[in-house]
């Protein structure tokens, strides 16, 4: 049985964060900065229950913005607070890839599926992201699993871990891409709209990849 016909085991827990490490959210964090923090959800759940009742007027905006507030305040769900960070240039790139990667991955998917003699193997893989952002491994798992020939099968939130499913795994070096570039993935967002220490960790392991690959070569 080779590497691709099952499922690469996930690292076994570890004391103290697992993986790479970011620096931890700052506790101290006020009142005020946290509703700074989340005022985009709150608008954006407004406009989703103006949209709902197709018309704009003060009862509808008022109860629209009082059930924001219990839905963020009360709901049994960790808050999502948002970096505050967002870089146009880098949010642009990530499109324009997630385009890119869309119509590459449609073509591929479509050729095996019409080649006679390909036989699909296919492997579900545990990857380590390098953040714990909530909101950055949500939208990490979105961007993987609209990509056609990956999708994300399970989430383990207090590992940081994304089980994905990809198809034409045949070898190790085929596993080896398919971590890369959820890596790469989750690279994008973060430098699109990641706090700072989130890109500056991304980055260091970026580095830490190349120098690796490097080494191999030599």
């Amino acid at each position: 049985m080779s590497a691709a016909d099952a499922t690469t085991t996930p690292p076994e827990p570890r004391d103290g964060p697992p993986g790479p490490t970011e620096p931890p959210t700052d506790p101290s964090l006020s009142r005020w900065q946290a509703v700074w923090r989340q005022l985009p959800l709150l608008l954006i759940l407004v406009v989703l229950w103006v949209f709902l009742w197709d018309h704009v007027d003060v009862l509808t905006v008022t109860t629209g913005v009082l059930l924001a507030i219990l839905v963020t305040r009360f709901l049994y769900l960790p808050p999502v607070l948002l970096s505050g960070r967002f870089n146009p240039w880098r949010g642009l790139l990530l499109g324009v890839r997630m385009i890119i990667d869309v119509v590459i991955a449609s073509i591929q998917v479509a050729g095996r599926a019409i080649w006679p003699t390909w036989q699909p193997l296919n492997a579900i893989i545990a990857v380590q992201l390098l953040t714990r952002s909530d909101l950055i491994t949500t939208l990490t798992a979105e961007a993987i699993t609209v990509v056609p020939g990956t999708v994300v099968v399970d989430i383990d939130r207090e590992r940081g871990l994304l089980y994905v499913h990809t198809l034409g795994t045949r070898t190790q070096a085929d596993l080896d891409k398919a971590r890369e570039h959820v890596l790469i993935v989750e690279e994008r967002i973060v430098l699109a709209m990641g706090t700072r220490e989130q890109a500056a960790a991304v980055r260091r392991a970026r580095r830490a990849r190349r120098d690796a690959e490097k080494g191999g070569e030599a």
